[in-house]
């Protein structure tokens, strides 16, 4: 009988996907259980291991502290998440993360499970949306130096602060992930990104209280597609000029996505007075869908949440080559098109084609402002553009 169950078990591993000799390391224990020193014992053992290894997480409920799972590793580790894992309940103020993966090359990360970050009661103590000075909370799941990763079939619910903070990694995919907290839940950006180059985002629906996705410093070649974000702040690049060590962005695609009743839509944010003078190049939304979205297409070069800075200064944070493509659907306000570029660096190169965003509010029809920035125009633009000659899109008569 236990040879029987062996053979069963190794069946079961490789219609999963496994080899064979992959070593699996369980982590599990009555309901409500906390797993946090069986976690790291497991992790630690497989990161250790000679041949690639599975950390498993089975079905159920389990309770989650401040982890911390870091290599180098010997070989490719699997991260199997099929349970919940709860963190504390309480605002856990002054923490700045709560699962983490770092320094990790050959990673997986999958099993249908959830990570719930328990952020109810904390989001009441949180104001970092309103000031520098306040006191962190932890942010979900961090992945710090983590290459070649595939991330597929996780939920975040709930995070206190960021659902996922990605830094400094290469070849990421994040594939039929779900990102689910309240629209009033203040810092909860579903995928923060910054310093990584080869990351794609796909087929995920995000519903959160910040912005879906946001693009820090510092990122290269990112994609973005068949992302349905809602509600939220939309997909931005930015905020970018904050900080005086911050690097360029380049080469960002957002393709294929859906907006569903968001506080903007597709937006590049940089702040006036900015401490550094980078550049951010090469970015590109085209095929977008919007259901009442406020301020559908923005570029907000005076971006400066709760007067945080000196709007007097220009911002020195370069815009080049930016295209808006296809984009149509219903705007939530009557601002469907805003470009306002800084007086110091006006935007170059930025190309509107075949727009059409409808608005039927009390207020009027929608608007498109310039400012800075003298667009081409390619196709249709409805609402009218503000200014620059019109190109017929290629095929049209």
């Amino acid at each position: 009988m236990g040879s029987y169950l062996g053979i069963y078990t190794i069946l079961v591993l490789c219609l999963l996907g496994y080899s064979a000799n992959a070593e699996v390391f369980t982590v599990g224990g009555p309901p409500g259980s906390d797993i946090t020193a069986a976690l790291l014992k497991a992790f630690t053992s497989a990161c250790q291991a000679p041949a690639p290894s599975q950390v498993l997480i089975p079905k159920g409920d389990f309770k989650l502290g401040e982890i911390a799972m870091t290599g180098p590793c010997k070989s490719p580790v699997e991260f199997t998440l099929q349970g919940n894992v709860k963190a504390d309940g309480g605002s856990t103020q002054g923490k700045d993360r709560w699962v983490v993966f770092e320094k990790i090359n050959g990673f997986k990360l999958n099993g249908g499970g959830t990570f719930d970050g328990e952020g109810n009661a904390a989001w009441k103590a949180n104001n970092c949306h309103k000031t520098f000075e306040c006191k962190k909370l932890p942010i979900s799941v961090r992945f710090d130096f983590v290459d070649n990763a595939e991330i597929k079939d996780i939920t975040s619910l709930d995070a206190k602060n960021f659902h996922f903070n990605v830094i400094s990694g290469k070849n990421m995919t994040f594939d039929n992930i779900k990102i689910i907290a309240p629209a009033e839940s203040p810092n909860t950006d579903g995928i923060h990104l910054g310093r990584c180059e080869g990351v794609k985002i796909l087929n995920t629906k995000i519903s959160t209280g910040d912005d879906c996705i946001s693009v820090g410093d510092g990122m290269k070649n990112l994609l973005i597609e068949k992302v349905v974000c809602g509600p939220g702040h939309g997909i931005s690049v930015g905020s970018l000029g904050r900080y005086g060590w911050e690097q360029d962005v380049n080469d960002i695609k957002v393709i294929n996505c859906t907006l569903e009743g968001t506080d903007n839509g597709l937006r590049i944010k940089t702040w006036p007075s900015a401490a550094c003078t980078t550049t951010a190049a090469g970015i590109h939304f085209e095929n977008i869908i919007l259901n009442k979205v406020s301020n559908p297409i923005l570029i907000d070069q005076e971006y400066c949440p709760w007067n945080q800075c000196n709007k007097s200064k220009p911002s020195t944070i370069k815009l080049v080559d930016i295209t808006f493509r296809n984009i149509r659907g219903t705007s939530g306000n009557k601002d469907a098109v805003k470009l306002l570029c800084s007086k110091g660096h006006p935007c170059e190169n930025v190309e509107i084609g075949d727009i059409n965003i409808e608005y039927t509010g009390p207020d009027g029809p929608p608007t498109f402002e310039c400012t800075n920035v003298t667009p081409k125009l390619v196709g249709t633009q409805n609402p009218k553009a503000c200014v620059g000659p019109v190109v017929k899109a290629p095929g049209q008569a």
